[in-house]
């Protein structure tokens, strides 16, 4: 653990897909600057589909493991981003000067539900992958722009 580093939590409702796409894509682009983590309001598996497509661009999460936001209490974060609409409804109050934002992306698993083919429903993985990988790499700049203290 770099104490220089921006620590980063992304924060998801499952921490089985999108939250684990940010902290793979993080680690993987912004690793010198940035120490990322992934959690969940609630535990799911691991979505295999998230893996597969992430494997696909160059960045392995098969060894992330999903994890609950209680898991990591005691890390003094300086941001938490909430990547879905019920971990920000749901988001937990952080103490110190974490500043909490929101950035929403679709849920993969709820466009791919009605997919004719695999191969349609990773195209929604593979957009969503992407739109994550873009937010990244505007990382930890982003972030100070646009967010607020929340403190608990």
């Amino acid at each position: 653990m770099n104490p220089s580093k921006t620590k980063i939590l992304f924060l998801c409702t499952g921490n089985s897909c999108r939250s684990q796409m940010a902290e793979g894509w993080a680690r993987h682009l912004k690793g010198a600057e940035i120490e990322p983590y992934s959690a969940g309001i609630e535990i799911h598996g691991m979505d295999p589909r998230a893996v597969e497509v992430m494997t696909e661009a160059g960045v392995d999460i098969a060894g992330q493991r999903p994890k609950n936001v209680r898991d990591l209490e005691g890390i003094a974060f300086d941001y938490v981003v909430t990547v879905c609409g019920h971990a920000q409804e749901h988001c937990p109050l952080f103490p110190g000067k974490t500043r909490v934002l929101h950035v929403g992306f679709n849920d993969p698993p709820r466009l791919a539900a009605n997919a004719r083919s695999p191969e349609e429903a990773l195209s929604h993985y593979r957009r969503v992958r992407d739109e994550i990988k873009r937010f990244v790499m505007k990382l930890p700049k982003a972030l100070e722009r646009a967010s607020v203290p929340r403190q608990g």
